[in-house]
């Protein structure tokens, strides 16, 4: 018998994690360019709806209010029902929510909008943390840095495009621009599996082992023998689990660093 480490470590880095690696990767893009929007957007609705500093700061505040709320909700039903299908969701639900915004009739409808927009975007980590070169080789360390750069080239381009568009077409359609790669991104969801390990913990073997062959085809390497054997967990994605003897040093520590 043989677990699904067991399996990632037999069949190795290859295609498949390269083009997993591109996918999820660029979902740093898009969300950075969500995020880094309305620094860039802000001088021009303070302007046009003659808004005070601290209404201006509350356009913030309430994007990270949302993606605070709905990172919760949805790692919670990420674990109940799937990454993938969450993942999906929160693109889904960024796009729509941004282009929505660009029609913002005034401040108060901007605002709420921004927040919703907040809460699809804090669904993409679903898909970078657990989908991502699907769970476990010490090997991709250097991936998982050089992943960083995506966030950095969302950043650069959405800043780059304000400075074209805004003078020129106007904010609302560089919101409309900005959304483009989430959109795009939806579109590529098919080459996407869910996770091996998301499968095995709920025990759907049958789905964790076919992913793990697709994977083993795409790079050309061989199964390991034996049968795929892991126990189902019996529960998944409860919060007090953070704060569990075991856990809650590392909790603390992630909690201080971020």
């Amino acid at each position: 018998t043989f677990t699904v480490e067991e399996a990632v470590e037999t069949i190795g880095f290859g295609r498949f994690h390269i083009m997993l690696f591109l996918i999820m990767g660029s979902t740093g893009v898009a969300e950075a360019m969500e995020i880094m929007l309305i620094a860039v957007v802000s001088p021009l609705i303070r302007c046009e709806w003659q808004l005070q500093d601290w209404q201006v700061a509350l356009v913030t505040t309430m994007v990270f209010f949302g993606y605070m709320v709905f990172s919760i909700v949805l790692g919670l039903l990420a674990d109940r029902y799937g990454r993938w299908k969450i993942l999906l969701l929160s693109f889904l639900w960024a796009a729509y929510f941004s282009l929505l915004t660009s029609f913002a009739p005034s401040y108060i409808w901007f605002v709420f909008l921004r927040a919703m927009v907040g809460g699809g975007v804090s669904g993409h980590s679903q898909g970078r943390e657990e989908n991502k070169i699907i769970d476990v080789c010490s090997c991709f360390n250097f991936f998982f840095s050089l992943g960083k750069v995506f966030w950095l080239a969302g950043s650069l381009l959405i800043t780059g495009l304000a400075s074209v568009v805004n003078p020129t077409i106007g904010w609302r359609w560089l919101i409309r621009i900005a959304s483009i790669p989430g959109i795009l991104l939806i579109l590529a969801f098919k080459f996407i599996p869910e996770s091996a390990r998301y499968n095995v913990s709920t025990g759907n073997t049958g789905a964790a082992l076919a992913t793990l062959q697709r994977i083993a085809k795409m790079n050309g390497a061989a199964m390991p023998e034996g049968e795929l054997r892991e126990p189902a967990k019996e529960r998944r994605g409860r919060f007090k689990d953070l704060t569990h003897p075991k856990y809650l040093r590392t909790t603390l520590q992630i909690w201080i660093i971020w």
